[in-house]
Order: C-alpha cells, then sequence, then structure tokens
C-alpha cells in the first residue's frame, strides 16, 4: 500500500477493477496452490528431504548454514528460470500462465494471481532443493518467507535499485518489462539466465521510457 506507487493505476492499460480482480484471483488460486505444497512439506519434514534441525547436524556448520542461502537463491533462480519460460510456450502458456499477464500493470496483489498449475510449477524448485541439498530447517522457512516477499516487490511498481546492480538484480523494472512485452525477463532474482537465454531486456524504466514516464508524459501533454 505504501511502497506501490498508486499514480500507475492511471496508466492506460491498468484495468478496470483491478487490485480487486487480482485479490480475487488469488484467493481463488491459493487453496488449491495449497493442497501439492502442504504435502511436499510433509515429505520434507518427516524425513524425506535433507533438512536437518541443528547446526551441529551439518557436516560445514554455520558456514554450511550461509553458504546454502546462496545456493538455494541460485538454484530457484535457474529452475524458476526453465520452467517460467516454459509457461510461456504455445502448449501451455494460454491455458495456465495467460491469466497472470492480464495484468500488464501489476499491482502487489498480481504476485500471487496465478493459476494454480502455474503458481504450484514456479514454487517447485523451493521444494526440490532440499531433496537434494542439506538445508537448516529455519534457515528453509526464512527462505521461502524471503521469496514471498520477493515475488510481491517485483510487481510493486517501485523500480529503485542501486545503479551498479540494476543489470544483475531482477527487480521492479525487470518484471514491469515481462508484463508488457511478454518474452523478456523471466528470471526470479538475477538477470544470469536471462542474458544466458538470450531474453535479457534492459528495462524501459531505465531509459526514461517506462510506465511512469508514459504518465508524465501525458500530463505534460
Amino acid at each position: 500500500h505504501f511502497i506501490f506507487d498508486h499514480n500507475l493505476k492511471k496508466h492506460p492499460q491498468f484495468l478496470e477493477n483491478q487490485v480487486r480482480r487480482e485479490i480475487a484471483y488469488a484467493l481463488r488460486s491459493l487453496p488449491w496452490i495449497s493442497v501439492p505444497t502442504v504435502a511436499l512439506f510433509f515429505a520434507e519434514v518427516r524425513g524425506y528431504s535433507k533438512l536437518y534441525d541443528n547446526i551441529e547436524d551439518s557436516p560445514y556448520g554455520w558456514s554450511g548454514v550461509f553458504l546454502s542461502m546462496l545456493s538455494f537463491l541460485f538454484f530457484t533462480d535457474m529452475g524458476i528460470y526453465w520452467i517460467h519460460r516454459g509457461l510461456h510456450h504455445k502448449l501451455f502458456y494460454k491455458r495456465f500462465h495467460k491469466p497472470h499477464h492480464l495484468w500488464k500493470i501489476a499491482t502487489p496483489f498480481a504476485s500471487h494471481a496465478f493459476h494454480p498449475v502455474d503458481g504450484f510449477m514456479q514454487s517447485l524448485p523451493y521444494h526440490v532443493y532440499p531433496f537434494l541439498f542439506p538445508l537448516h530447517k529455519i534457515t528453509y522457512l526464512g527462505l521461502y518467507i524471503f521469496v514471498n516477499v520477493w515475488t510481491i516487490s517485483i510487481h510493486d511498481g517501485d523500480y529503485r535499485v542501486p545503479r551498479l546492480l540494476r543489470h544483475v538484480i531482477n527487480g521492479s523494472a525487470h518484471h514491469t518489462d515481462h508484463h508488457l512485452y511478454f518474452d523478456y525477463n523471466y528470471g526470479q532474482y538475477f538477470t544470469l539466465w536471462d542474458k544466458i537465454g538470450g531474453s535479457y531486456k534492459s528495462p524501459t524504466a531505465f531509459e526514461g521510457k517506462g510506465p511512469h514516464d508514459y504518465l508524465r508524459k501525458l500530463r505534460e501533454k
């Protein structure tokens, strides 16, 4: 509410009653996304994964905890990139991913307004990681909260990123262009895989051509 620039609601591509529609879509989808998510969580905490309770249980101690945070981010960023890009394929897009692209000028409420299959598929890398690599349970919970906050943040229309990291961090400006131009900036946290996969686009907001600039030019007219 406080970070999102409400002036964006005046953009021509902002839909009528969009916030209400985003919330309604998310509320319909989240229970269905939760069913397989909870099943995987049970498998993870009941000993089928490599989650552990105590720092002493890690062969690398505290250093292993910090390294697992970094590897979790890079692993899930890679997984989400390819899943997200796959969901843009014509076989899957119209049925599963198109509902999320209704919101050209997204608000934070659009962050969870997914088709249930879409939302669950893009969460899979988070669940796969602890089956492959050791991860402290509290660290896992903290990271899961972080990725949800991050997902909200890249839909909030706040394009501020430190200048040195503008082309490294996949922020709101990058994801806004993904919603506007479709075939670019599939990544979650970083721009690495977009650059490897040839789908990176320098955000229009950084070039003075973003939604805020469009609104400013409208006001000037």
